[in-house]
């Protein structure tokens, strides 16, 4: 019997070829647009995941009080002493680790002779740590020992930089890096001498789900780890990094309330009575989700963008659904003939309706399996835009198996309810007279609805997007307050001969055509995440303001090069030391000041009084930050130690012989450091590549919404045509013209289309208007966004039912009414 019952559908399917292509494109589309983002989803949740001890592990963050009481921030970074001295006070802690993330560290593999072999720069991924860390994570060891990481100057490998290092994984136990790092506390960037690092185990490949991504592991101790004085080791309960934590391991069944209400306590009682900040733990599992405090690999996604994407494969697949119902349906009439015969020759109800489900099981089954296809050809565009590795495996990842059976079921029995008692319902009689009226086959006003559902999720969608898309313009464009075009940025290492260098290379880039000027510094106006804050003392104040500044170091160039703007005073004046302080408008703001002439000659002190300097000018505001945040206070101040980078203004012409000057005068000067540049205007881009990232990604869901609506629509015009074909010929006869017919088409399906916009629109400004406040600088929603999103809806729909009803205000009347 049941396979009698495939067989028939088989049949059916092959005889209505076109009705069952578009029916499989149709589901096909959705089911791969819904597995792929179940894969993101998927891949997006499993980050640190496969730890055996994932449930006990924490981190220990950084509560910062501000001055408004009801304002508290969240941030990685801990006081030095506080891995020691939670050892010392909580012994119930299983496993300790102090962390820190170092970036732009310049590694040599040396020879047996100690001759450097090869430059290599790690932008991120050099790590230093304890053995207690690997007592909590999980990251398997190829060769060698974690207690080698109790002994400084003993650094592990992963498999990979052991190969690109030194050719072969296994002959690298033993071997020698020097490393030439910098690190930072506080506000204060600081370069260490060269250290000597013996490799005393392989690390195996570090999985790309994991927020720790490896590259080298240094024992902790190493250089300015293990510095009691200037480095981490020092007993200061205000001295930090950005980039240093701790984490630990907790015992079973420990309560995280009481524990966190203790470590409050302790930190108080530790810290400074001037510093109002206190310590909690963050468990392992809300790491990856947590943009404000961030992680090491700097990559966070918000629950709230999670329930976004499973809402929009859920609402495709629904889409993809009401156009088989609609289109099943649609087909009613034509298969009334086959249901009457049935029915005369014994088929009852439940016959039929298992017939037509079996029907509709074959068509999704192939949907599935064109799915797929279309899922492991779109993929590597996929990883490419999100930059992931998400691959198509079912035998590594059984979920997408049993994905993708819960979709088959669901789908069939979605999809195929309700046609199957549409189509089971016909009276035989009429249905061999071909008396099926559009009062025998009910549900119209059903299927209108189902249309208007679909162009509600297409609109919303679309108005979504285009205002995502006007975001992400008016980041690029909007004004920042200083130049950034044909800036490029240029790292060097500054040496103990301090202005002598930075003279040199000023000078031998000047004599280069396509430079204009020349800039040194710490940083660039605007950074994302690498902005160094500092408290500070105004005006010989006993006790620090209620907020931080942003300290960026800087000669006398900078001003001129990036175009910044006084609002009063001076700039600065040529010094390898710090003497002087430029501040911005927000810092005179922030201090209560309303002329920024007033603070002029006024002392500001930072780093605990070790810097005291007058204010000789205040520039006028500029966005230091990205445009998801305010402008915050600012101290600009010259340190030739503390310079980074170099700030190269180009004329337009000829800039690629320019950088290619510009390499040739960074290797002969630097040639135990590898080149590298980058434009500022590309740097800025880059703050927004999750938004971008996004953009792209919500285009494509809404094109593919209006597809798979449009499909819908033209199964409602298919059966509205076959409905109302006696009627068309009645008005043809009477005198109605072709452009008549259309009109009588098109009419209702403009309604619909208006119906969906009018319900669309305030839902769609309403969650568009929520993300909008995520940004301290963000476009007016305005109402031509909507207006194009309607009309954009109503060309695309007469597109699609203008074929159907042109068919129908062609056809012969006479064809239509030979039988009344």
């Amino acid at each position: 019997m049941l396979r009698n019952y495939f067989k028939t559908a088989f049949r059916s399917l092959i005889r209505n070829r076109n009705y069952t292509i578009i029916n499989i494109a149709g589901l096909a589309v959705g089911i791969a647009v819904c597995m792929m983002i179940f894969m993101i989803i998927q891949y997006q949740t499993s980050f640190d995941e496969f730890h055996s001890k994932k449930d006990r592990i924490y981190r220990v963050l950084t509560e910062a009080h501000h001055a408004d009481a009801a304002t508290v921030s969240y941030t990685k970074n801990v006081p030095f002493p506080m891995p020691e001295g939670l050892k010392a006070t909580f012994p119930q802690i299983e496993q300790i680790a102090p962390v820190y993330a170092s970036h732009n560290d310049e590694l040599q593999p040396l020879d047996d002779n100690g001759t450097p072999v090869k430059n290599f720069k790690e932008q991120s991924g050099v790590f230093y740590t304890a053995p207690s860390f690997f007592k909590m994570f999980d990251f398997p060891l190829l060769a060698g020992s974690y207690e080698s990481l109790k002994d400084p100057n003993n650094v592990l490998l992963t498999k990979e930089i052991a190969e690109t290092y030194f050719g072969d994984w296994k002959i690298a136990i033993g071997k020698t890096i020097k490393l030439t790092g910098t690190y930072s506390i506080g506000a204060g960037l600081f370069q260490s001498p060269p250290v000597a690092l013996k490799v005393s185990g392989i690390l195996a490949t570090i999985p790309a789900n994991t927020d720790f991504q490896l590259k080298l592991v240094i024992a902790w101790g190493t250089d300015f780890t293990g510095d009691k004085q200037y480095g981490f080791a020092q007993p200061d309960w205000n001295g930090t990094s950005a980039d240093f934590g701790c984490y630990v391991l907790l015992p079973p069944h420990i309560s995280v309330d009481n524990f966190n209400q203790q470590l409050r306590a302790y930190s108080r009682k530790v810290l400074p009575q001037d510093n109002k900040n206190s310590n909690i733990i963050q468990p392992l599992s809300a790491i990856h989700y947590d943009a404000q405090a961030g992680n090491y690999s700097n990559q966070t996604i918000s629950h709230e963008l999670l329930n976004v994407l499973w809402l929009i494969a859920a609402f495709i697949l629904l889409i993809a659904c009401v156009n088989f119902i609609n289109l099943s349906t649609a087909q009613a009439i034509n298969r009334a003939k086959e249901v009457g015969v049935r029915k005369v020759l014994g088929s009852n109800k439940s016959q039929l309706q298992v017939q037509f489900i079996v029907e509709t099981f074959l068509i999704v089954t192939s949907a599935v399996i064109l799915a797929a296809v279309i899922t492991v050809l779109a993929l590597p565009y996929l990883n490419q835009l999100l930059e992931l590795s998400l691959s198509f495996n079912i035998f590594s990842n059984p979920a997408i198996i049993l994905f993708l059976l819960i979709v088959t079921i669901a789908v069939t029995a979605l999809a195929g309810f309700y046609p199957s008692i549409v189509l089971s319902r016909f009276n035989p009689v009429n249905a061999l007279k071909s008396k099926l009226t559009a009062n025998t086959v009910k549900g119209i006003s059903l299927r209108r609805g189902l249309v208007v559902f679909q162009f509600i999720i297409a609109q919303a969608l679309i108005i979504g997007t285009l205002i995502i898309v006007k975001q992400m313009d008016y980041f690029m464009n909007q004004p920042l307050g200083f130049d950034k075009d044909a800036i490029v940025n240029v790292p060097f290492r500054p040496d103990s001969t301090g202005s002598k260098l930075t003279d040199y290379l000023r000078q031998q880039l000047l004599q280069e055509n396509g430079v204009q000027a020349v800039s040194f510094s710490s940083n660039t106006p605007v950074e994302d995440d690498n902005n160094k804050f500092t408290t500070l003392k105004f005006d010989h104040a006993v006790k620090d303001e209620d907020f931080q500044a942003i300290t960026k170091f800087a000669d006398n160039e900078y001003v001129p090069v990036y175009k910044l703007q006084l609002a009063a005073g001076r700039n600065l004046q040529p010094s390898d030391m710090t003497r002087e302080f430029l501040v911005n408008e927000s810092f005179v703001k922030s201090l209560g000041i309303k002329n920024p002439e007033d603070i002029l000659n006024k002392e500001v002190s930072i780093w605990g009084d070790v810097i005291k300097c007058p204010v000789v000018g205040v520039v006028k505001d500029f966005n230091d930050r990205s445009l998801r945040q305010s402008v915050a206070p600012l101290l600009i101040t010259t340190n030739s130690t503390m310079y980074r980078q170099a700030s190269i203004k180009l004329t337009a012409a000829n800039i690629s012989s320019t950088m290619q000057s510009i390499k040739k005068i960074w290797q002969q000067t630097f040639p135990d450091y590898v080149y590298e540049y980058k434009f500022l205007d590309d740097k800025i881009a880059g703050f927004y590549k999750q938004e971008n990232q996004l953009s792209q990604l919500y285009k494509i869901f809404a094109a593919i919404a209006i597809f798979l609506s449009c499909l819908g629509l033209y199964g409602l015009a298919s059966f509205m045509a076959a409905q109302r074909i006696k009627e068309v010929g009645i008005r043809k006869v009477l005198g109605a013209t072709s452009a008549n017919i259309v009109y009588l088409f098109s009419k209702e399906f403009i309604i619909l289309i208006v119906i969906a916009f009018a319900i669309a629109t305030p839902v769609a400004w309403y969650y568009m208007h929520q993300w909008l406040q995520d940004y301290a600088y963000r476009i007016d929603v305005s109402w031509v966004i909507f207006f194009a999103s309607g009309m954009a809806a109503i060309i695309i729909a007469l597109a699609t039912i203008s074929f159907q009803a042109i068919k129908a205000a062609l056809a012969n009347p006479v064809k239509s009414l030979r039988t009344e």
